[in-house]
């Protein structure tokens, strides 16, 4: 049986601002993959992750991208989250006067009415919540700081695959996952990205360093440059990056 596509990207070009970054795109990404996506820096890896998560100022101008059958253009933010799109941020921003454990409240409940669920009530939610965080050593002080104010890099990306943990999204984009971590950091935090490795979820992790893809094996490994990619494979692929670079895959890519 062949497993459904989750995400069908069809010859997408995109801006960041007034500069045209992505150029001509293409990638399926069917339930139960993970897909890692390497390349050199300026080549439109991040901005890929933006376009698919809505964020301003990264403007699809052709082409098209659809998830789980559905138009994603035609969605907006909060639709996109809600049908289970989720961007880990490689930089996640600071809230201060908002409590990590009262946004975590509200996005999952949002998610539940716009999947026409009951709201999780408070008890239910405050366990959910203590026995995923017990898993990624994060403290209940961490839960009622405000969001990421103060935070080392590798306590934001534990937070981030925290709220991750809870919505259970159905593709998960990984915006360099690894920046900021050290090595204890890294086991945590790909130990809870792979525990919701169930045969249906998909990947996408975008990343410079084997160290994760060590951690969290990919199915697919795509060299990203110039907009495109240009050169696909297997695990084997981002073994042969890291040894040789980029060099022999992007002769005449601009990046």
């Amino acid at each position: 049986m062949t497993n459904k596509t989750i995400l069908d990207i069809k010859n997408l070009y995109a801006n960041a601002g007034d500069k045209e970054i992505i150029k001509g795109l293409n990638l399926i990404i069917n339930e139960g993959e993970v897909h890692a996506i390497m390349g050199p820096n300026g080549g439109g890896k991040s901005t890929l992750a933006n376009v698919l998560s809505g964020k301003g100022g990264y403007t699809p101008t052709s082409g098209s991208v659809f998830f789980k059958g559905k138009d994603l253009f035609s969605l907006n933010v909060e639709q996109r989250a809600n049908e289970g799109l989720f961007l880990l941020m490689q930089y996640p921003i600071e809230i201060e006067g908002v409590a990590f454990i009262t946004f975590l409240k509200h996005a999952l409940n949002a998610k539940r009415t716009y999947e026409g669920q009951k709201e999780i009530d408070m008890p239910s939610f405050m366990r959910l919540v203590r026995d995923e965080a017990d898993r990624l050593f994060i403290s209940s002080d961490m839960l009622k700081r405000s969001i990421n104010a103060g935070f080392s890099g590798g306590e934001k990306k534990k937070m981030e695959t925290l709220q991750m943990k809870i919505l259970q999204p159905t593709l998960a984009v990984l915006d360099e996952a690894d920046s900021g971590l050290d090595i204890d950091a890294l086991k945590v935090v790909s130990g809870g990205i792979n525990s919701l490795r169930d045969g249906k979820r998909a990947f996408l992790i975008i990343t410079h360093h084997q160290d994760l893809l060590d951690q969290i094996e990919p199915d697919f490994v795509h060299v990203f440059a110039g907009g495109r990619i240009v050169k696909s494979g297997d695990k084997n692929l981002a073994l042969q990056l890291e040894a040789q670079g980029y060099a022999d895959f992007i002769k005449g890519e601009k990046c």
